[in-house]
């Protein structure tokens, strides 16, 4: 058992301090948000995971996992502490760093005066090359004389929505560090998962994670660039996916076109990345195009709808299925769906939306500009045009044929590619998907 400090309970902090404290550990998580802090205490989630709220509530009841405001608390007696905090994308497109500076003075002032075996602080928010280091120097500034400590990155690689499956079933666990020992103490804790294991210097695993989130967002750019040219010249490209992923070379489960990605990861390390690499004099061709990709894949969609409700969209009403910018989260970061709506929104049309867990957020995002629905049926209800937009699963089991007889026209913009084209033809529907020929 090893006693363990996570700072931030975000979707990386909470998912990290809650499977390790399943795994054994003794786990105090600690923000500087009360209210988050005070309902994580009452066995409450603040975000929408699956699984996670479960298994906050089984580790405050076994004693393996607590909740503080006061880093003096909860590093009185830690062996390790992982700094889990946000790093936003700035207006340059940098990473914000201000939350993770703010974490590695705070661990340096509540730092123990000790002596003993160092502790290791352990980066695993997604970081600029280089924050190892800065990590480091913000800690000894403000740490006691004689305290000894040492950093180790260890990013993150779980998916919104498959988080807690993710840490427990890792593809890979990435150690850096310029200081083996450490590294081999963090490598321990991860002993119960059985994964493969690798250990480079900091730097190096610092640009693993943006490397891995850099072309995982560069297969959905292509696929939508693919998708673009199937609509030109008659092609599916849902076939024409599935024809390239019998290729072994070829990753297939990124190769599904839609309206472009988003969240908290692949948009802003992606524009990270490509201004290190700017400010470094290193020309990133590719991740512009990447991002300049994505952009287009939501005006191409918007395209469509001017195509079958005409230009003018003043007054006329449009059903929205999903607001969240993948299923199974609440995480409306950067989502093409709120994108998406705000600019059909500008141009005048009435927005009848529908989400299973994302509304209470996007209400804050609209600001009574959207009518938000109790299910996909209302939302269908009386609407000119039908857009789905977040895949959730229970948009798959839909009564078609009743949303068809709800609509005032029954046009259906698919942009997630989930139904079969001819099956909604036959339906009556007027169909249009992304690359669907």
């Amino acid at each position: 058992m090893s006693k363990i400090v996570v700072t931030g309970t975000g979707y990386v902090g909470l998912v990290t301090g809650t499977c390790f404290a399943d795994l054994g550990n003794q786990v105090v998580c600690v923000d500087v948000d009360k209210e988050k802090i005070a309902k994580l205490k009452r066995g409450q989630s603040p975000i929408y995971e699956p699984g996670l709220e479960e298994m906050v509530q089984r580790n405050i009841k076994a004693r393996r996992l607590h909740f503080t405001t006061s880093y003096e608390d909860a590093l009185k007696e830690a062996e390790f502490v992982f700094i889990a905090v946000g790093t936003p994308e700035s207006p340059d497109g940098s990473a914000d760093m201000r939350y993770m500076e703010e974490a590695a003075r705070a661990i340096g002032r509540a730092a123990p005066g000790r002596s003993c075996e160092p502790l290791v602080i352990v980066n695993k928010s997604t970081v600029p090359i280089g924050t190892g280091d800065l990590v480091s120097r913000l800690v000894r500034s403000e740490c006691p004389a004689g305290f000894q400590f040492v950093v180790v990155s260890n990013p993150e690689f779980t998916r919104e929505g498959q988080a807690v499956l993710d840490f427990l079933q890792p593809d890979r666990v990435v150690l850096g560090s310029d200081d083996r020992a450490a590294a081999e103490r963090v490598r321990e804790l991860y002993e119960p998962l059985d994964a493969p294991v690798i250990v480079t210097d900091i730097r190096t695993a610092e640009m693993i994670k943006y490397a891995s989130n850099a072309i995982l967002a560069t297969y959905i750019s292509f696929i939508n660039e693919i998708a673009h040219i199937c609509d030109h010249l008659g092609a599916d490209v849902k076939l024409v996916a599935q024809g390239m992923g019998y290729d072994k070379r070829i990753n297939a489960q990124f190769l599904q076109a839609g309206v472009g990605f988003g969240g908290s990861c692949f948009p802003k390390d992606v524009k990270a990345l490509a201004h290190m690499a700017a400010s470094n004099k290193a020309h990133p061709q590719l991740l512009n195009a990447v991002l300049e990709i994505n952009r287009d894949a939501r005006k191409h969609f918007i395209t469509k709808v001017e195509k079958l409700l005409g230009e003018d969209l003043n007054g006329k009403v449009i059903g929205a299925l999903g607001l969240t910018f993948k299923p199974d989260t609440d995480d409306l970061r950067e989502s093409p769906a709120l994108d998406i709506i705000s600019r059909l929104v500008d141009r005048g049309a009435k927005i009848q939306a529908y989400d299973p867990v994302g509304m209470e957020n996007a209400h804050k995002s609209f600001d009574g500009k959207v009518d938000f629905c109790s299910d996909a049926y209302e939302a269908a209800n009386g609407a000119d045009a039908l857009l789905l937009l977040t895949a959730w699963n229970e948009f798959k089991r839909l009564d078609m044929g009743q949303l068809r007889d709800l609509m005032a026209r029954p046009i259906l913009l698919d942009g997630r590619n989930v139904y079969d084209p001819q099956e909604m033809r036959d339906l009556g529907f007027v169909y249009a998907g992304v690359g669907r020929g």
